[in-house]
């Protein structure tokens, strides 16, 4: 069994705050591409484990159930750090969440009762890197934001035992973008209709 943890940014933290702005499908197309090359490795069971963070982390699970239709062994897994996670976002949000766990294989918290104290944080941090193998993040160190915790226990993690990491800073999401705009001009340029 292979568990893979991905993350990574916040939608603001990325300035995002519409599903359709074109940085949300470049970030997934390098997430389908690196999930992709990583199924394609083994026919076990393969378990993609993500956090209900608006940003990196559901875009992950909508990823995991797109590529469910061509890898049979992908169960995707949201965790949450404690109960009634998101209850303060706005309806839109809370529905989109709501959508997505009915959509993935697993949905629980780390943690029982609502958030408390930042230690269901920290549980969260140890849980997600306790229970994968290895990490994928969307993450800059050169520009930190709210993943700096989970980027700080994943080289922890690393240094103590084998826990590769697969990190996706900015100058490789600029290359994704690029590409991402290369493809559109030439389809616009064919007479194909724009993505």
């Amino acid at each position: 069994m292979k568990r893979i943890w991905v993350t990574g940014y916040r939608a603001f933290e990325l300035n995002v705050f519409k599903d359709n702005d074109p940085k949300v499908t470049v970030v997934k197309e390098v997430i389908s591409e690196i999930l992709t090359e990583k199924l394609n490795e083994t026919t076990d069971s393969f378990w993609l484990l993500t956090g209900a963070n608006l940003g990196v982390d559901q875009w992950a699970a909508q990823v995991g159930t797109v590529l469910k239709d061509k890898y049979q062994q992908l169960k995707i897994a949201i965790m949450t750090p404690y109960e009634q996670f998101g209850q303060r976002w706005n309806e839109n949000n809370q529905a989109k969440l709501a959508q997505l766990r009915r959509q993935v294989d697993f949905a629980s918290s780390v943690t029982k009762g609502p958030y408390q104290t930042p230690a269901q944080l920290l549980a969260y941090t140890d849980f997600m890197v306790n229970y994968s193998d290895e990490a994928v993040m969307i993450y800059d160190p050169d520009h930190e934001g709210k993943p700096q915790w989970d980027y700080a226990a994943i080289k922890k993690a690393g240094q103590n035992h084998n826990y590769p990491l697969r990190l996706v800073d900015f100058d490789e999401l600029q290359t994704a973008a690029e590409e991402w705009s290369e493809r559109q001009r030439e389809k616009n340029e064919d007479g194909w209709p724009n993505d």
